[in-house]
């Protein structure tokens, strides 16, 4: 622990404080007495808690292992529902839900939008998806999104940092009012943790997998100084079958490790390609997606993907978890070099988890006859009708956008998928039974508001949410055996830790806490004022209890 860190326990100590986590109502902020002058945040998709359990005890000198061991370990952190990348990210930079954010999902639906491309607003009927993947990019076959650098993917570091220029407005939902395309940040409710650190004059800086990550800039569009978002959906050109950095282990590796150099050349004080000398930023940090990809694949690069059948990390996803060890080890040992490691407080947690972990539990279902059957069903009673979804995600969770709202569509919509039984395909994809469409619960119309804590009616909630059977994931095919997005412990489940400046070491907390929790503290450690969210203030989210 270093002298900093010992002189803020014992002067919290001696207060009789938990520090950051019992803000008083006269706190204020104050730059000159913060914990902390740059936080990284590290967001690993598809990290579970055991999985980070598991690893340390097994690698105790382990770059994860110092990291645990050098600050707070909460071990019931849980992050959002739905568990998918966008509210979960997003969460972890408000410090709100998707019910505040207005954000539940990467490719979701809003009722008051316009439909993308609209450009003659008059008559037109609301109702839009708003899809925030590489479908928005310029080029999604493209590294860069579309930007034209020559020499990729070597070159990929040369991407522009502003990547919203590279998204299609015309693939953008349309606001009514003023019939111009909605850019992501735009679609965004609240403010970020960037905003808040731009007004107080500090730097930001982020690295993410699609241009439309922008969003995280906030409603001002400027939260972000230097966002770098290689697009992980294009074409892995090194890699043979033409697929994305998805497909291959290997190849996510490789395009994690891009954005890995990328915030390396930021703690050296440049931007993100190294061009420009700028200054380290207060508030930095990336999402790693190979841990992902290693539990969503059968196979790759000879090993076999997954949890075994004790729910431990298979081979693939073992191999995985030494690269990402080896990448924060880069990150943290690049912070020694440059003494800045008694500045920074570095903080470890996930967007989401992956289910199942037992492959045992995993039974893969068709969704689209289930909708099919749901659209017809509807229609045979009302046959001046169109189709009842407008829109659906559905991975190992099912959320529902309808074109009848009403509490009888609702409810219909509902009654039918409990109804629903079949077969689906276990993880060596013979058939497998299932009943009530593999949902556990379903929560519909007013119920699926209070789920998410939205107003009823509002114009982004689902109007059906709903929960699957563990083990459940929606896919017509057998290339994947788990997903994300629902709300069983495997999906919820994740890391959180934050160590070093501000912090003890070699704490472990068993209390109950959230990945929203993690922008409240970002802003404390860096001596600003967590109220200053507009997130907090809606749903008095606290900050992290560092003791």
């Amino acid at each position: 622990m270093n002298r900093r860190s010992v002189r803020l326990i014992a002067v919290l100590g001696a207060a009789g404080a938990l520090t950051l986590g019992s803000l008083a109502p006269g706190w204020a902020a104050d730059r000159h007495r913060a914990p902390a002058r740059h936080v990284l945040l590290v967001s690993v998709d598809g990290l579970h808690q055991s999985d980070l359990a598991w690893y340390v005890a097994r690698h105790p000198q382990s770059a994860l292992a110092r990291l645990v061991g050098g600050g707070v370990e909460y071990t019931a952190a849980r992050t959002t529902t739905p568990s998918d990348s966008f509210p979960g990210m997003v969460a972890q930079v408000t410090g709100g839900g998707p019910g505040t954010t207005g954000v539940y999902y990467d490719d979701s639906y809003d009722a008051a939008l316009l439909p993308a491309g609209t450009t003659a607003c008059a008559g037109v009927r609301p109702g839009a998806e708003v899809d925030l993947t590489e479908d928005l990019d310029r080029d999604p076959a493209a590294l860069d999104a579309g930007q034209g650098l020559a020499g990729l993917p070597g070159s990929i570091l040369s991407m522009t940092g502003r990547p919203g220029s590279l998204l299609d407005a015309t693939k953008l939902p349309v606001d009514p009012r003023t019939c111009r395309p909605v850019q992501p940040h735009s679609y965004l409710r609240v403010n970020t943790v960037f905003e808040v650190a731009r007004d107080a004059g500090l730097r930001t800086a982020w690295s993410d997998k699609h241009a439309a990550y922008e969003i995280l800039d906030g409603p001002s569009g400027d939260g972000i100084q230097d966002l770098f978002a290689p697009e992980i959906n294009s074409v892995a050109t090194d890699y043979p079958g033409g697929k994305d950095w998805t497909k291959n282990n290997q190849a996510t590796e490789e395009y994690d490790h891009y954005k890995v150099q990328a915030v390396l050349n930021e703690i050296d004080g440049y931007d993100h390609a190294r061009a420009h000398r700028v200054g380290t930023p207060a508030v930095f940090g990336l999402n790693l997606q190979s841990v992902s990809t290693a539990q969503k694949l059968p196979a790759s690069n000879g090993l076999t993907g997954g949890y075994t059948a004790d729910r431990t990390p298979g081979p693939l996803v073992a191999k995985n978890l030494d690269f990402v060890d080896g990448e924060i080890g880069a990150l943290t040992a690049e912070l020694r070099r440059l003494h800045l490691d008694g500045s920074t407080t570095v903080i470890l947690s996930a967007k989401h988890g992956q289910s199942p972990t037992d492959p045992a539990a995993l039974t893969r279902i068709d969704d689209a006859p289930l909708l099919a059957g749901l659209n017809a069903a509807w229609k045979q009673l009302h046959p001046q009708a169109g189709d009842l979804v407008a829109h659906s995600v559905d991975d190992d969770a099912m959320l529902l956008w309808l074109n009848d709202r009403s509490a009888a569509a609702t409810a219909f919509a509902r009654n039918y998928l409990l109804a629903q039984s079949g077969s689906g395909t276990d993880i060596a994809g013979r058939p497998k039974a299932f009943s009530r469409s593999g949902l556990a619960e379903v929560y519909a119309g007013r119920a699926a508001a209070e789920y998410f804590g939205a107003r009823p009616g509002d114009s982004r909630v689902p109007d059906l949410y709903g929960v699957t059977r563990p083990g459940v994931v929606y896919t017509g095919g057998t290339s994947k055996i788990a997903e994300h997005g629902g709300a069983s412990a495997d999906d919820l489940d994740v890391p959180l830790v934050v160590a070093g400046a501000g912090t003890p070491s070699g704490v472990r907390s068993a209390a109950p806490v959230q990945t929203k929790q993690i922008a409240p503290t970002i802003l404390s450690l860096l001596g600003l004022d967590p109220r200053d969210l507009e997130a907090v203030r809606a749903e008095h989210t606290r900050v992290l209890p560092v003791r």
